[in-house]
């Protein structure tokens, strides 16, 4: 890794990754300069949809992904690396909502709020094995995009569900005492996997410390 990466003093680091996941890239930044004292990191977040994140890393135009649920393509390799625990978004208001868990399929006669395929590829598909899992398919509504405007739609627009990572009503900033959209575990509980998305010719002593890193061990 520091071979690859010294090879300038300075190393601009491109890095793609799903919302929320801030903090981890910031530790595992941290435990590439510590592990390679003499490297200058210059982070740039590329904000562009997760399709777009997995074409740029094929195309060496970044360095690495760190995304929520499994993604699929030629020329990446991909590792699973710390689950992502999924939870319901729901209006405050629907019966559901004043349960402390609610069932998958117990959501099944409300429209579901996913990002659209061609924006999410990973995720959407989690989300529609997740319900066929659980023996229904998903009435799928309106696509959503930012997790923060889909609760304040779900909380003010007619009756619909969304599936979320756990962590978003703290990333969002959601006050409970004002929401009115609220967020419920699931039962059973339900994981995705935090993945590590580099390109398949990547060096396997840089895709270790990369995994160090950003794995579980160092980031978690």
């Amino acid at each position: 890794m520091a071979a690859e990466l010294a090879a300038t003093p300075t190393r601009v680091l491109r890095v793609g990754m799903s919302p929320g996941l801030g903090a981890r890239l910031t530790r595992g930044l941290e435990i590439l300069r510590q592990t390679n004292s003499e490297l200058d990191i210059e982070l740039e977040l590329v904000a562009i949809p997760v399709v777009e994140q997995l074409a740029a890393v094929v195309r060496g135009e970044m360095e690495l992904a760190l995304l929520r649920a499994v993604p699929a393509g030629e020329g990446l390799q991909v590792l699973e690396l710390w689950p992502e625990p999924v939870a319901v978004a729901l209006p405050a208001t629907h019966p559901l909502a004043r349960r402390p868990t609610v069932r998958l399929r117990d959501l099944a006669d409300l429209p579901l709020r996913i990002p659209a395929r061609a924006y999410d590829p990973p995720f959407h598909d989690f989300a529609l094995d997740a319900c066929r899992a659980e023996g229904f398919e998903p009435r799928l509504g309106r696509p959503s995009c930012d997790a923060a405007d889909t609760l304040v739609e779900i909380g003010n627009g007619p009756p619909a569900w969304a599936l979320i990572y756990a962590d978003v009503e703290v990333a969002a900033g959601l006050d409970a005492g004002i929401s009115k959209a609220s967020v419920l575990r699931l039962d059973p509980p339900l994981n995705a996997c935090g993945c590590l998305v580099v390109f398949t010719a990547k060096a396997p002593a840089c895709v270790q410390s990369l995994v160090a890193a950003f794995g579980p061990q160092g980031a978690a």
